[in-house]
């Protein structure tokens, strides 16, 4: 068997940002999904929190009606539910929690396409030639290869975003992490997230259409300003002297542990460093973890392979994005934030990355502002 994993496409951005709405890397996405017998969309299909979920389905739909035409009849496609399209299995996630003793999730868990409106839409518009079905927190693809969107690294990632200090004010209330590898649950994790996920949706969903939620631009905006490499203006500057006064703020607070350090560099390796502590909390015995969230692709060539090693010798693997983020990514072919980027993986042997759209496309398309 062969699957196709991709994660990131954030389909209705308010931006012109999403390049699944520009024909050339919808062609090439086409193309690789009808040779495969799998598809995985691993988190942050949509992008809801700029905008109400009625809004981003209706501009998601042409999209996802030409990837479903495009794959083999009997093929399937699993949704995996991510940060920024919780909404794909919060009501799911919800009734379960209505059980007296619900089963845990564990490292996967597998229900119909009717988790939620959202999915029950994109099963739609995706076909009844597919075999469509939802899986959270993650799934098996191969007894060695496990993948999940990636957003519980927000829990021990050391950059001082949004969702990190929401989830470190968060576990005062419902507690911290357990700290013994294997000890963890995704239920754990959930504890702290899920509330701040229904916050900014319910945020998202009570904006009029024409609202500026952005939350994605705003942290790479942040981000750019604050790198420290000598090109940043004068007020980034200033920001980036007062940041670590604010970081020890923060750490005094209990809302870290949160770093000032916010390289490129430290970007990537925080997200490693996280999403390995994750794996060795869940007790994940996998010889390859997929993973998107972080829009850094990887290991590149050029990239230490410590980095991306796990504890049991195991390797992590980031499947890249499908945003063109101006402000953090590079039309360079070596960029980790170049989108268009997705894993191979087969019967066996390693993943195999890819760079499936080679043509990031430039027209304006239908649906943006």
């Amino acid at each position: 068997m062969q699957t196709l994993v991709i994660s990131d496409t954030h389909l209705g951005s308010r931006r012109p940002v999403d390049i699944l709405r520009r024909p050339e890397p919808l062609a090439a996405l086409c193309d690789a999904a009808s040779k495969v017998d799998r598809l995985v969309l691993l988190g942050d299909l949509l992008e809801l929190r700029q905008g109400p979920l009625r809004d981003v389905l209706k501009i998601a739909q042409p999209v996802i009606e030409q990837v479903g035409r495009a794959m083999q009849p009997g093929s399937e496609v699993v949704l995996v539910g991510g940060n920024h399209d919780s909404a794909i299995v919060a009501p799911w996630l919800s009734s379960r929690g209505a059980y007296q003793s619900p089963p845990p999730l564990g490292s996967e868990t597998r229900t119909k396409p009717d988790a939620s409106p959202a999915s029950q839409a994109i099963a739609a518009w995706l076909g009844d030639h597919l075999t469509c079905t939802v899986a959270y927190p993650g799934l098996w693809l191969r007894d060695d290869v496990w993948a999940t969107h990636g957003h519980y690294l927000d829990r021990l990632i050391t950059i001082p975003t949004f969702e990190r200090i929401a989830a470190g004010a968060m576990a005062k209330v419902v507690g911290r992490l357990p700290e013994q590898p294997g000890s963890a649950t995704a239920e754990d994790f959930e504890a702290a997230l899920s509330p701040v996920y229904a916050l900014l949706d319910q945020v998202a969903n009570g904006r009029a259409a024409g609202g500026r939620w952005a939350s994605g631009a705003v942290s790479a905006k942040a981000w750019t300003l604050l790198s420290g490499d000598g090109r940043a203006p004068l007020r980034g500057k200033a920001l980036a002297a007062l940041l670590p006064l604010g970081i020890s703020g923060l750490n005094r607070a209990g809302l870290g542990p949160v770093s000032a350090k916010l390289s490129s560099d430290d970007l990537r390796r925080a997200g490693t460093d996280a999403m390995r502590g994750v794996v060795d909390l869940l007790g994940v015995d996998a010889r390859y973890v997929i993973f998107g969230h972080t829009h850094c692709a990887g290991p590149l060539p050029w990239m230490g392979p410590s980095e991306w090693q796990l504890p049991s010798g195991g390797q992590l693997i980031n499947s890249g994005c499908w945003t063109d983020e101006p402000r953090i990514n590079s039309t360079d072919l070596v960029s980790p934030y170049r989108p268009g980027r997705g894993v191979l993986i087969g019967d066996s042997g390693p993943p195999q990355q890819l760079l499936i759209a080679e043509d990031l496309g430039q027209r304006p398309v239908v649906g943006f502002d």
